[in-house]
């Protein structure tokens, strides 16, 4: 009963939250009221739940299962820390990687989604390990980088992370601006201005558990927008099942695994993980709430990496349904897009171009907040959108990202130059976590195990020598 109970009251739990979340995003819309009507006459037909409203605060309440329960208060505990995960998320499912991704379901079909495994499970190990260094040290990656490393080399390598973050600014503005001129034509410079002052409004005028809870509402619409396709389409599943688990490399496919699996483990998440953790803790110098928090956060981490590896699986299961069964090369994200309508209709292409427009937006947001830990972190300060450090980092980013796509007149070779900057700073990035993680001085009883040394490293040496060898290949092609 106990067990049930707690399955219940998790679920209830995380209904309730994702509700929150997207009633929040319509705050800004008169439609509100409406909403929470409605889904009053819903929810309450058995008299079971009720929707009430306040001044920024929207709550689901029980009416017949009112009664406090044990284990309800532990899964409620649970879901406390569900959040950041999700903003890690929405760099694993960027526009970068939707044009990864489909290109490996349009070439190859389903016999790369092994890929979208190991990626994952990669990224999980990665992002574990930033989160905790900003648990145990209540320190992002940046602001330990400047007090453990000393300055001749904290600065040259937080200024490449910074390079890094603004090339990743670069991709995923040009996602937004490349949905907004498939939807409503508009030019790519203008788009792309539009997209980077609607997420620096987002992120200057919203707090930061606000923002957070925007976005996940917008992964909550992208993952539904990918159920919606995958139920139009006839999907082999059990060639996807055994592809998920059954290594394969195709003739002429290294050059699109290299770019999935180097492309998964961004520089800035890493900082943004160690960031944003550190809004779910309390009394962290508490060795007992230390240990709880790690453990939560790592089942965060699973809950949300879960997602992103079930979204870019669907992104290559629609591919190669739609695009491998027909023989279709798809080359860039626009094509992609166009070659759905006379195959699954218009319905179908507008509901892909919006998700990636959504896509583009979140990704921005998360990694304008990135940009700005990373540079506020310089001055051994934390991240804090109101003050001028972070700002100017949030500023800096999109500024440049701008600039550089009003000068980069094709945007297959914008995504080409962002991910060659990438290439570079990645294994930097990665050689930092690790040994911040695992030095005593920094971490104390909580740094890495022999064997997670071992894990990271190994870890840091196949992503170095797969973004090594994109980068070399990159170059051949320019």
């Amino acid at each position: 009963m106990m067990k049930n109970a707690m399955l219940f009251y998790f679920l209830f739990s995380y209904i309730q939250y994702n509700i929150s979340s997207v009633i929040e995003a319509l705050l800004v819309l008169p439609i509100k009221n409406s909403c929470i009507s409605f889904l009053n006459m819903i929810l309450c037909k058995r008299e079971l739940f009720s929707i009430k409203y306040t001044e920024g605060d929207i709550s689901l309440h029980i009416s017949s299962y009112g009664k406090t329960h044990a284990a309800s208060m532990h899964a409620r505990e649970i879901l406390r820390y569900i959040g950041p995960g999700i903003l890690i998320t929405v760099g694993f499912i960027d526009p970068g990687n939707w044009a990864s991704n489909l290109a490996a379901g349009a070439e190859y079909g389903n016999v790369l989604l092994w890929m979208v495994t190991l990626s994952t499970i990669m990224l999980i190990f990665l992002q574990h390990n930033a989160a905790h260094l900003g648990i145990v040290t209540g320190l992002c990656l940046s602001e330990a980088a400047t007090q453990y490393l000393p300055h001749w080399l904290s600065r040259p390598i937080l200024a490449s992370a910074m390079a890094a973050s603004i090339a990743t600014a670069l991709a995923e503005i040009l996602g937004g601006a490349i949905a907004l001129q498939i939807l409503f034509g508009m030019p790519l410079f203008c788009g792309a201005t539009l997209t980077a002052v609607l997420c620096a409004m987002l992120l200057r005028t919203n707090s930061y558990h606000k923002t957070e809870k925007i976005i996940i509402a917008f992964v909550s619409i992208i993952s539904l927008s990918f159920l919606i396709e995958l139920s139009m389409i006839p999907i082999q599943w059990g060639q996807a099942a055994v592809g998920w688990v059954m290594p394969s490399i195709p003739h002429g496919s290294l050059v699109v695994i290299m770019s999935v699996l180097g492309a998964v483990v961004m520089p800035h998440n890493l900082f943004l993980h160690s960031e944003i953790i550190q809004s779910r803790q309390w009394q962290k110098h508490d060795e007992k709430t230390i240990k709880q928090q790690l453990n939560f956060e790592f089942l965060d981490t699973i809950f949300s990496m879960g997602i992103g590896w079930a979204i870019n699986s669907a992104m290559i299961l629609i591919a190669s349904a739609v695009f491998f069964s027909h023989q279709i090369a798809v080359t860039d994200l626009v094509q992609a897009t166009e070659m759905l309508r006379p195959l699954l209709g218009n319905a179908a292409a507008v509901l892909f171009a919006a998700a990636l427009l959504v896509s583009g937006i979140s990704s921005t947001a998360t990694c304008g907040i990135a940009s700005g830990s990373i540079f506020s972190g310089m001055f051994g300060e934390t991240y804090n959108i109101q003050d001028y450090h972070s700002w100017h980092g949030v500023l800096l980013a999109y500024g440049i990202a701008v600039l550089a796509i009003l000068f980069i007149p094709d945007p297959f070779m914008g995504l080409v130059y962002s991910q060659m900057l990438l290439s570079i700073q990645l294994p930097i990035t990665i050689a930092l976590l690790i040994y911040l993680t695992s030095s005593s001085r920094v971490m104390g009883k909580f740094a890495n195990t022999l064997r997670m040394k071992c894990i990271l490293i190994s870890i840091g040496i196949l992503v170095a020598v797969l973004n090594i060898a994109l980068l070399a290949d990159t170059l051949s092609l320019c």
